[in-house]
């Protein structure tokens, strides 16, 4: 019976630091943040310690906060998808491929990650600004006779986030086609499917895993980056990051901060829910088994 007892605690023994470190990492300092939402802000970086829901109420009733919300989610989903589709094809081109230095390729894959997020978004200011590469080469060219404003505007924001969060898509898509068996597609084709016909009912189905997980990572970061659309948006293509990061800040409200943040936590922790409802969490884990 002890035995019996002693093999019980055995998983938790186990997972012990894996429940500390989540612990002491995660939950402890969420909770302070929650806690710190219930704070009132007096003045600038001076907080009074209060019980009051004054920050949810503003949250919960002022549209603005709604709008951002709405933006969030809607531009994080453009991204998602424009990342799934260009994401695919080279995912696909590097598992398929016959070069002996595969290796190569991946390193070229990650080779943005060795550069600052931030530089890579300045990048294209001098690619897409009035002055950049792209008007420069056109105005060369005589096609055009004035810059074309590409710059500071939903579009260059999506370009930018496409740009930084590509190669996650590109990777998990990667690692979901590689695991796939190399004998299922010839077998596909000596039972009388085409190309297009094995690739659709073989290859496709057992990389959805991969595309499963890369679209919820494209998206959650999407979804709560704040550099990108500073950078290169306009006034009125603020995400909900950049809400937190003006109250944190610009205001230093940390109190209405901490409510900000713990909303856009509880949002995306229910998509996460959402999508692992439909999805199947063990589907996406298959992507990287």
């Amino acid at each position: 019976m002890a035995q019996a007892t002693d093999f019980d605690r055995r998983p938790w023994i186990l997972l012990s630091p894996a429940l500390l470190a989540i612990t002491l990492l995660v939950i402890v300092p969420m909770s302070f943040i929650l806690v710190y939402s219930f704070y009132e802000n007096v003045d600038l970086a001076i907080d009074k310690v209060a019980f009051q829901f004054g920050n949810w109420k503003e949250v919960f009733t002022d549209g603005y906060y709604h709008n951002a919300i709405w933006k969030t989610f809607r531009l994080s989903l453009i991204v998602t998808v424009l990342a799934a589709v260009l994401g695919y094809i080279p995912a696909y081109f590097i598992a398929s491929t016959n070069f002996r230095h595969k290796w190569l390729l991946l390193l070229l894959l990650i080779l943005p990650f060795w550069v600052s997020f931030i530089i890579r978004t300045l990048s294209w200011i001098h690619i897409m600004g009035n002055h950049g590469a792209i008007n420069g080469m056109l105005m060369w060219l005589g096609i055009i006779d004035a810059p074309i404003s590409m710059m500071f505007n939903e579009f260059a924001v999506i370009v930018g986030f496409i740009h930084v969060f590509l190669p996650y898509m590109i990777l998990n898509v990667y690692v979901s086609l590689e695991g796939i068996d190399d004998n299922l597609v010839p077998a596909a084709r000596t039972l009388g499917c085409t190309e297009w016909q094995a690739f659709r009912e073989v290859t496709l189905p057992l990389s959805l895993p991969g595309l499963a997980a890369g679209c919820l990572l494209v998206f959650v970061l999407t979804a709560g980056s704040y550099v990108t659309p500073l950078i290169l948006g306009g006034p009125n293509d603020f995400l909900f990051g950049n809400l937190i990061y003006d109250a944190i800040i610009t205001e230093l409200n940390w109190p209405m901060g901490a409510t900000l943040s713990f909303t856009l936590l509880v949002l995306l922790g229910a998509i996460v829910i959402i999508y692992s409802r439909f999805m199947g969490m063990n589907q996406i884990y298959k992507a990287f088994g």
